[in-house]
């Protein structure tokens, strides 16, 4: 008997930094009124859900505190819970984190009964702490958010999912292949992820298009998912926001890395797919049997090196 689970990305349009927090959460309802009519058990969010994608900006500490979360949940988001719960659906959802005298970029896991799954700190920071001088906008993740103090811990989902084994990752972090193995190496079977990707270089100068950009965020998935034997989901906030663009390709991809469903546009838009988890097993008892093929004496580079060096 095969494990069915009925899978959906809440792809989000551009929410601007002016955006009323309860319009954008009238949106996110929006779209889990629309899973749930469409019998979705796991909706996916982006990254940084509630809020416009604050780090692009120099702003004042009280305006970056209001796009931060005391804690999750509270009574600014508490009806989505509610609704969730009520309607049976689970969903993953980024946001900005306050803990003690840190900010962490974060995502959380909720089952269809509004039982907390997992918690989840970004650790791959882009960015710089100090803005670049004569940029519009800036990429300042790593001046306001710390780096993820959690690691990469899996946890399992509720029977009614089918028991997946599951894993949570944000935005940059589905472009660093060592962060899925980890997942891997506990069984993922099932990687949600959101993300705020730029429709251009983040970093300064124009040697990449929106295209090109949605190009890699799609091909990270589908190559990671793959090496991985595991569903993945990564949603989008695409589109405009306050002039900077975003690029969107929102999609799930099977543990064969096939894109079995894609965005289609750069607006709120529910993308979904009918997941058999068991289709897992293939990579993992075969090309990807970790327990018969891997080699870890020849990894020890992995974690003991950052920059790029050659023993000569």
């Amino acid at each position: 008997m095969t494990r069915m689970l009925r899978l959906a990305a809440a792809q989000m349009g551009p929410t601007q930094r002016a955006d009323p927090r309860a319009a954008t959460l009238a949106r996110m309802l929006a779209l889990l009124e629309q899973a749930a009519a469409r019998r979705v058990q796991l909706l996916v969010y982006p990254e940084l859900a509630f809020t416009t994608f604050f780090p692009r900006w120099l702003m004042p500490e009280d305006e970056v505190e209001r796009c931060v979360e005391p804690a999750m949940p509270n009574p600014s988001v508490q009806p989505l819970f509610e609704r969730a719960r009520e309607l049976g659906v689970g969903f993953y959802a980024g946001y900005a984190e306050r803990a003690g005298t840190q900010r962490f970029n974060a995502a959380i896991t909720v089952g269809p009964d509004g039982a907390v799954l997992g918690r989840y700190r970004k650790v791959h920071l882009p960015g710089t702490v100090e803005p670049r001088p004569g940029e519009p906008h800036q990429q300042l993740e790593k001046r306001y958010f710390a780096y993820g103090d959690r690691g990469f811990p899996a946890f399992r989902g509720p029977a009614a999912w089918g028991s997946p084994i599951m894993g949570m990752l944000i935005c940059n972090d589905r472009r660093w292949p060592e962060a899925w193995r980890v997942y891997a190496l506990q069984g993922v079977e099932l990687m949600l992820m959101g993300y705020n990707s730029a429709a251009h270089d983040p970093n300064g100068g124009g040697g990449e298009s929106a295209e090109r950009r949605t190009f890699h965020s799609t091909l990270a998935v589908q190559a990671n998912a793959y090496m991985n034997a595991t569903w993945a989901v990564a949603t989008a906030k695409a589109g405009v926001e306050d002039g900077a663009g975003l690029i969107g390709g929102s999609c799930i991809v099977s543990p064969d890395g096939i894109v079995v469903a894609q965005a289609a546009t750069l607006g709120d838009e529910l993308v979904l797919a009918d997941c058999d988890l068991d289709a897992c097993r293939q990579g993992k008892t075969k090309m990807f049997d970790f327990a018969a093929h891997r080699r870890p004496e020849h990894y020890r580079r992995i974690v003991e090196q950052t920059g790029a060096a050659i023993e000569v």
